[in-house]
């Protein structure tokens, strides 16, 4: 398991490598941010400091909280529990930042999640999507499980897919093509490290426990495998991440979003 956060670490977090397609990528001293070219009123900008924060971390934390502010944009400060300086989560939340909930960080090889069996239920359909219409049935299922910007969801996926349809697959499990969603997920692949990254994946919950979540995680691992990655990597939720581990993949550490709000 150390070892595969040392990879994750090296090819994924100090390149960057993670970063939405499109998006402004810019390094700031030690520090990783990225935020959408043409951002509108629900936009979010993201920073990481996977080097550290060097000798004055309340200076470099108040001048990027300062950046996104004069932005008039909201901003994420993605952290993970081995980062320095050790006391970072205190530095962040005594600049204005508020914690949102922990994560698992969840890594592993596609090859273990393909080696486990899984079962859809035979009255749904599992399927690729890239249409408005159906990303809009994705935002309103993440609406519904947790309360997530309808609009932001809906843009960010419609713009991705069309402008990234290499780097970008939505799959969705339905009843009919024109009912509810009844749960989605996302993969991104990341050219160069090795590394696919899978999102989403919230069921409705008259849904859960029949195989809905296995079978879209194995699907996107098919993905993976067919463009040719080795890893996965999965911010999980505490729903979510013993179904993971269930799967061969592993927790490797905890991240935690840190939010400043300025709208």
């Amino acid at each position: 398991m150390d070892d595969l956060l040392r990879v994750f670490h090296e090819r994924v977090r100090l390149p960057d490598a993670d970063a939405i397609p499109g998006w402004v990528q810019e390094t700031s001293g030690l520090v990783h941010r990225s935020y959408p070219p043409d951002p509108g009123p629900n936009a979010r900008g993201f920073i990481e400091s996977p080097r550290g924060l060097g000798d004055d971390p309340d200076a470099v934390i108040a001048e990027q909280r300062d950046f996104f502010a004069g932005m008039g944009m909201n901003v994420e400060w993605k952290t993970y529990d081995y980062d320095e300086p050790v006391d970072l989560a205190k530095r962040l939340t005594d600049a204005g930042f508020v914690p949102d909930e922990p994560e698992t960080l969840i890594l592993g090889h596609v090859d273990a999640v393909l080696a486990m069996p899984t079962v859809l239920p035979s009255k749904v359909v599992l399927r690729d999507v890239h249409e408005s219409a159906d990303f809009r049935r994705i935002a309103d299922l993440e609406v519904e499980l947790w309360g997530s910007n309808r609009d932001s969801v809906h843009e960010q996926l419609s713009t991705e897919q069309r402008d990234f349809p290499d780097r970008l697959i939505v799959t969705v499990v339905e009843e009919a093509p024109t009912g509810p969603a009844l749960t989605a997920g996302w993969v991104r692949f990341h050219p160069g490290t090795g590394f696919a990254s899978l999102w989403g994946g919230g069921t409705l919950p008259e849904w859960r426990r029949k195989g809905l979540y296995r079978a879209v995680l194995m699907h996107r691992a098919k993905l993976a495998k067919a463009h040719g990655y080795d890893y996965l990597r999965v911010d999980a939720s505490e729903d979510s991440r013993p179904i993971l581990q269930k799967c061969g993949l592993f927790a490797v550490a905890t991240t935690t979003p840190y939010l400043f709000n300025v709208n």
